[in-house]
């Protein structure tokens, strides 16, 4: 970042602080870690884009008397689940590098200015800069995108003269668009003086709609239990009316349906949640069915909808392992989210995200996978809630083919007097609700998102690090009861994970390692995966900051843990999967084994008696990290 905009987030932080203390008056309200004391640690935690880098000015209608200014859109009737469009801007007199064109919906919304929105940002840690529009914008671009706008390569000639010369010309500039279908209109403004003193030029004159706002879309699967013979599959539709999920030999299932909205997010008398007002985008309908009657570690095929709104492809899907069985393949990441597919700019993209899916896609095709395990920061959306149907649509083609289970993170669940542990308003007002709806787990109630289930020869015991994990806790007998109750005849590894780390050369909380790690060891807890952090670090056998063991080397030079003779977990933290990296400090604890600061995924293999983790690196494919642990 350049020094002024560096100098500018500074000067700013005194403003930001009383912003933020007005609307969260809470003693105990913080951003994470000490926004006080590191804007460095505070703006790596909010993941500054191009497009976050606009101007706070209020925005007004260009004095620009130009008769032939025009935006419209090349498309073949109405919109489809997914395409890319183009979006031509013409008649522009004097190209600029200014001009950029924003993408909205509804397409009511309204563009002009509101300065209160600066709000919005700064509640979710966004300290950069951004657009006062009242609504906010899905995606925008710069027309010089188009490398032959500014050259004017594209011309034509508006007026001639009598002797037949032309005296007006006007240049033209055309930009792609990655459109997924959010069921409500379009439509594309055109902004000119650039994203630090933007102006309104025009808008298109038809809003743009979709041939089937009703359509069944983005189903994704989950494991209901530990016996593989029945799975959830959950899906999105503007329609209300109950739809089914048809599959194997004519069986069906009719879906229960939710939804959710802007009254049910969380927000503050003072300031408003972005998920309350401005970035507020209706979710349409979730529909969820149960497939019963299936058989673990087997093959079948499904598709949902109904005849009134259509069906959706048939999709061929294998249900895990059962628990207490002999193996057990899976992935486990966090902090993924989602990033554009055309270049845009938008909020809070996570630039790993596309090659790690990609990475992970071919693992799944490959038959390479049992089930997925997303450890929170789930899709970022942080109360801008357009933004989960594109992270929905981007993990289509790896959740609706395996079991993918998810833990719920800081910018799903966190804000000031909801109920969350930690107070800082990461989920922009979200508060759960729109993560709990689209991703029910097998947890005992609402809002009480933490749960256990067994695949293959692996307990996973999955918490909330977001709620109440404090002694005699609710959730802390949960754990005691749920770690205690492991046969480890039938499942040998017992793997702990959530979002929040218990160790990171960053830092963590020192509290939630005091009052949880006992619990591990009591437990004889073999692995504990965590999130939060944005790299890849992994330990000793850990216990109070201590290495109670370390690993040898096998005959392959691969780091093996034996637990034979139990000594502590070893702790990883698998965070790399899309978030901006975090960098390692010059000086690492001695418990910290490994450290990759690279973009990917974890790759793991449980047999009965050896469990086998590689860090693939997604931009290489390469095993940067493998170790193993055993058990003889």
């Amino acid at each position: 970042m350049e020094q002024h905009a560096t100098t500018h987030h500074v000067n700013k932080l005194s403003f930001i602080l009383l912003i933020l203390s007005l609307a969260f008056p809470s003693s105990s309200f913080e951003l994470r870690p000490s926004v006080a004391d590191s804007t460095f640690l505070h703006r790596n935690d909010t993941a500054i884009s191009d497009f976050r880098v606009l101007n706070r000015r209020a925005l007004f209608q260009c004095p620009d008397l130009n008769p032939y200014l025009q935006i419209n859109v090349t498309t073949q009737g109405d919109l489809s689940d997914e395409q890319f469009i183009t979006v031509n801007v013409s008649g522009v007199l004097v190209p600029s590098d200014g001009d950029w064109v924003a993408m909205v919906s509804p397409s009511f919304s309204n563009v002009t200015t509101c300065l209160g929105s600066e709000a919005y940002y700064l509640q979710t840690g966004d300290t950069s800069i951004l657009p006062l529009l009242c609504h906010y914008p899905v995606k925008a671009k710069y027309v010089t995108s188009d490398p032959s706008y500014l050259s004017c390569e594209n011309q034509k000639c508006q007026k001639y003269g009598n002797n037949g010369d032309c005296e007006v010309r006007t240049c033209a500039g055309s930009l792609s668009f990655h459109v997924v279908n959010i069921r409500t209109n379009i439509d594309f403004v055109f902004f000119a003086g650039g994203f630090s003193t933007p102006c309104i030029l025009t808008k298109s004159d038809v809003p743009l709609k979709f041939s089937n706002p009703n359509s069944p879309l983005h189903g994704h699967l989950s494991s209901i239990d530990s016996t593989a013979t029945s799975m959830r599959l959950t899906w999105v539709s503007g329609d209300k009316e109950p739809q089914q999920v048809q599959y194997g030999d004519g069986k069906s299932q009719t879906s229960e349906v939710a939804t959710f909205s802007a009254a049910d997010m969380c927000s503050s008398v003072v300031v408003p949640s972005p998920a309350k007002d401005f970035g507020w985008h209706d979710p349409g309908y979730i529909h969820t069915a149960v497939m019963s009657g299936l058989q673990p570690s087997s093959t079948f095929n499904f598709k949902y909808g109904s005849d009134a709104v259509g069906w959706s492809a048939e999709i061929q899907f294998r249900t895990p392992p059962a628990g207490g069985s002999d193996e057990l393949k899976f992935l486990v990441f966090g902090d993924m989210g989602k990033a554009p597919l055309d270049s845009s700019a938008e909020h809070y993209i996570q630039p790993g995200s596309i090659s790690v899916i990609k990475g992970m896609t071919e693992e799944v095709e490959n038959g390479n996978v049992d089930s997925i395990f997303h450890i929170g920061d789930i899709s970022y959306a942080t109360g801008f809630l357009v933004e989960w149907d594109y992270f929905l649509n981007l993990i289509t083609p790896l959740a609706s083919k395996v079991s993918y289970m998810t833990a719920i993170g800081n910018h799903e669940r966190d804000y000031s007097d909801s109920g969350s542990w930690y107070t800082g308003p990461d989920s922009g007002g979200e508060c759960g609700v729109p993560y709990e709806t689209y991703f029910p787990m097998p947890t005992p109630a609402k809002d009480k998102p933490w749960y256990s289930i067994e695949q293959g020869s692996v307990h996973f015991t999955v918490i909330s690090t977001e709620h109440d994990w404090t002694e005699k806790s609710e959730q802390y007998e949960w754990m005691k009861t749920d770690m205690a109750s492991v046969d480890r005849s039938k499942t040998p590894w017992l793997v702990f994970t959530g979002h929040r780390p218990m160790y990171s050369s960053l830092g963590a909380d020192d509290q939630f390692l005091e009052t949880v790690e006992p619990l591990l060891l009591n437990n004889k807890v073999d692995l504990v995966l965590f999130g939060h952090v944005h790299n890849y670090e992994r330990t000793c056998s850990i216990y109070k900051s201590e290495c109670l063991a370390m690993p040898e080397k096998d005959k392959n030079g691969i780091d093996t843990y034996d637990n034979t003779n139990y000594t502590a977990p070893v702790q990883a933290i698998v965070g790399m999967a899309g978030f901006s990296l975090d960098k390692f400090p010059d000086d690492a604890p001695s418990w910290s084994l490994v450290r990759i600061s690279e973009f990917g995924y974890v790759r793991a293999h449980a047999t009965k008696d050896e469990l086998k983790l590689e860090f693939v690196n997604s931009d290489t494919k390469n095993v940067d990290d493998s170790f193993i642990i055993t058990k003889k």
